[in-house]
């Protein structure tokens, strides 16, 4: 929140002058759930915004009838319930009206819980549940707290997998959810006695494992793999999580040394040593009845080296439907293999997916001064050569080898690199690439397939593309290797 009116989500700003301007129609969908989640209420530095909140909160509650506008749709409402509740725990200036429009919008979610869209939506109508449950008194309210519960503790086990991480295999998300797990927790803080018991005791076992996960997945830069729908600033950094958790009493090992981390269900595996750090995609790209934020990116990878991450997923920058949407989600976006020009899972619309990619034949191999990893997708099988994707991955002391082959009959494939934006990169002949950021440099070399650096974008947040470099590395031959020492 810029101002009383002004606003600037997902790196767009404006101003919301009049009733219509909370429903406006040139303006994508998530712009408008950002206005309505009331997250500024909370936020650093928010005293210093308190008028300008109160006018806020005054105004939606008489331009936003009840059941009208997007700001009525669950999952807006549930944000905006716990964001209230916190607001006025925190010694906000409140009024009867505000109070009035909280029951009525709990009410109103209570009747209109997303179970059709289930994941992260149905978490967030349950935890927002919870919060009215505990802040209201008597009987209606607890039966809001006994279904906010009931249906915690059912999704606890369904979207948090046995390794820690939330199945949509997003790590944006997944922080998102940890978020909320740590909600939870502190309110069972702020409400002594009120919750069971178990059900707080299975919380903090959750965000335990959640932690852990979210440190695997996170770079020496402090920020978490972009694999799926994924931006750099769409939820709390970790550091900020883990600060979090902290507070709350909750402790987790996390990792700090040369180690191999798999995590089996979630199908992600990393790798570090003493200059790199390496995170593969060895798994099913989410759960099979919501794959809405997958991308086509099995068998992909990121790579930090010297601290700073080189080799980038190219990120999520928008979610409206279009040509755009396709292709931030289809492969040759992500740093894996393409075979005739189509997607290894078949994306479609903004949050489909057709046919998808499985991984099989998962093995893993530490030796002396190095690991090896090694795993296949058939994704490409449906296409009329059966084609069959298989990658090692063999990281030693400063060296990453990707060696790919393709089991089948196709007519083109080729394998992407994708760079970070500071990463200059320069070919220095047929089969040696040149790359270099700061003062650190490392040379890729190929052998049986030729290569072409063409333009790339980044995508680190919602808004942002920024332009940069990858290398599309043709085969020439059904087995190719691609070296990066440094």
């Amino acid at each position: 929140m810029l101002g009383a009116h002004l606003f600037r989500f997902l790196n767009h700003q404006r101003a919301i002058m009049a009733p219509d301007d909370w429903n406006a129609s040139d303006v994508s969908r998530l712009w408008l759930y950002n206005l309505h989640y009331f997250d500024d209420l909370n936020s650093t530095g928010s005293h210093e915004r308190q008028s300008w909140h109160e006018q806020l909160v005054n105004r939606w509650i008489v331009e936003n009838p009840p059941g009208q506008g997007v700001g009525w749709e669950p999952y807006p409402v549930s944000l905006r319930i716990v964001n209230w509740i916190k607001w006025i725990l925190s010694g906000a200036k409140v009024n009867e009206n505000m109070i009035h429009s909280l029951a009525i919008q709990t009410r109103w979610l209570y009747e209109n819980i997303e179970w059709h869209l289930l994941g992260n939506h149905l978490f967030s109508n349950a935890k927002a549940l919870i919060f009215s449950g505990l802040f209201f008194d008597g009987s209606e309210s607890s039966g809001w707290l006994e279904t906010g519960a009931k249906i915690i503790g059912q999704e606890l086990d369904e979207q948090i997998l046995s390794d820690g991480g939330q199945f949509e295999r997003s790590p944006m998300y997944h922080c998102l959810a940890l978020e909320d797990v740590l909600d939870l927790v502190n309110a069972s803080h702020a409400w002594p006695g009120v919750m069971y018991a178990e059900f707080v005791s299975r919380l903090n076992g959750k965000a335990v494992k959640m932690i852990e996960w979210m440190e695997a997945m996170t770079h020496p830069d402090g920020f978490v793999a972009q694999f799926n729908d994924c931006t750099l600033n769409g939820a709390p950094k970790p550091s900020e999580l883990l600060a979090y958790a902290n507070r709350l009493g909750i402790e987790a090992s996390v990792v700090t040394h040369e180690s191999l981390t798999n995590l089996s269900p979630s199908g992600y595996i990393r790798v570090q040593n003493r200059t790199s750090c390496l995170i593969v995609d060895v798994g099913l790209i989410g759960p099979d009845y919501l794959p809405g934020h997958a991308h086509a990116d099995t068998l992909s990878f990121e790579l930090s080296l010297f601290g700073e991450r080189w080799v980038v997923d190219s990120g999520c920058s928008l979610y409206e439907e279009g040509s755009e949407r396709l292709r931030q989600r289809g492969t040759s976006a992500h740093n894996t293999v393409m075979v005739d020009g189509q997607d290894s899972s078949e994306v479609w619309s903004s949050f489909r997916v057709a046919k998808r990619a499985r991984p099989f034949g998962l093995e893993i191999i530490k030796s002396p001064g190095s690991y090896e990893i090694t795993c296949s997708h058939d994704g490409y099988r449906r296409l009329p050569g059966h084609v069959i994707h298989s990658r090692k991955w063999i990281l030693r002391d400063s060296q990453l080898e990707i060696r790919d082959c393709l089991d089948g009959h196709y007519n083109k494939a080729q394998a992407f690199i994708h760079f970070h934006p500071e990463v200059e990169v320069s070919g220095n002949d047929k089969r040696s690439i040149d790359i270099s950021m700061h003062d650190k440099t490392a040379t890729i070399s190929i052998e049986g397939g030729t290569f072409e650096i063409q333009d790339s974008v980044w995508h680190p947040e919602f808004g942002i593309s920024i332009p940069s470099k990858m290398v599309a590395v043709k085969f020439v031959e059904p087995q190719l290797s691609i070296s990066i020492s440094w």
